[in-house]
């Protein structure tokens, strides 16, 4: 059963194609520009464009399974032509910001929803998969970290269960591989809530380092952020941990159900990514 693996540039894409692979799967790897992808030795690498149509025929010939990445652009372009190509299941890669009441009211909720939606109204199988924050997000104060000044944030007693990317790709092979598990919504968290706070305690604690967190304005930060990331997306983070300041977030065992353990700890994580936070 042939898996297209899209994203694959991605960390949870290229580790579940790792995995696939390792498990004696046949997986095609999948990205915009597949020049840049480092598959496994044997897993071809495809282009696979989910914002041009034109790149969706060659790189769904002969496949069986898909794990997509959200992209809301074409994705009544993507159904058909994986019909089209005789798919059978779809693993999406969508997110937990979709349960919030009004997705809508969220970039990052709204397109995720636009996409499960047209997954809903397709004939074909699907499964979502809807993580929460991901314990990647830490390096967004990598810099911080390296430079050796304190990490700003504006709600510091936001909480948060990350989820480490390894545990979410075998989380995606478990649901690509077992029939049973397959046509349903999985949210998916790490086994803890965190605070912001905590969270660079602990990275502070594998880095061996002194760096601590100071507390900012939403305008402060927004401003800092400004240079890379799109005002829009910026409120949208900002609403978010306002919604979860001081409030422990929730810790589901969907994960735990998928994998058959426990998913990987923000602690374990943090030690084995620590060299990206030392000066």
């Amino acid at each position: 059963m042939l898996t297209l693996v899209t994203g694959s540039r991605g960390r949870v894409g290229s580790t579940l194609a790792a995995l696939l692979h390792d498990r004696g799967l046949p997986v095609r790897a999948a990205s915009r520009n597949p020049a840049e992808l480092a598959p496994p030795a044997g897993v071809p690498a495809v282009a696979c464009d989910l914002g041009d149509p034109g790149t969706f025929p060659a790189a769904l010939d002969g496949v069986d399974s898909v794990f997509l990445y959200a992209e809301p652009s074409h994705i009544d372009d993507f159904l058909a032509a994986a019909r089209a190509a005789g798919v059978g299941h779809i693993v999406l890669l969508s997110s937990s910001s979709v349960l919030t009441p009004d997705p809508a009211a969220n970039p990052v909720a709204a397109s995720h929803h636009a996409v499960e939606e047209a997954l809903t109204a397709s004939p074909l199988r699907s499964t979502l998969l809807r993580p929460g924050d991901f314990a990647s997000n830490a390096y967004q104060w990598a810099g911080a970290f390296r430079s050796g000044r304190p990490v700003d944030l504006p709600y510091p007693l936001s909480q948060t269960s990350p989820i480490d990317e390894t545990s979410l790709a075998e989380a995606a092979l478990a649901v690509l591989t077992d029939t049973r598990l397959q046509g349903a919504s999985y949210h998916l968290t790490g086994p803890e809530s965190l605070t912001a706070t905590e969270q660079v305690e602990l990275l502070a604690a594998a880095a061996g380092s002194a760096t601590t967190v100071n507390a900012v304005s939403r305008e402060t930060w927004k401003e800092s952020v400004a240079p890379f990331l799109p005002a829009e997306l910026a409120e949208g983070l900002l609403s978010h941990w306002a919604a979860t300041d001081g409030s422990p977030a929730e810790v589901t065992r969907d994960t735990e159900r998928l994998i058959g353990r426990p998913a990987r700890t923000f602690a374990s994580w943090a030690a084995e990514h620590a060299a990206a936070f030392r000066p």
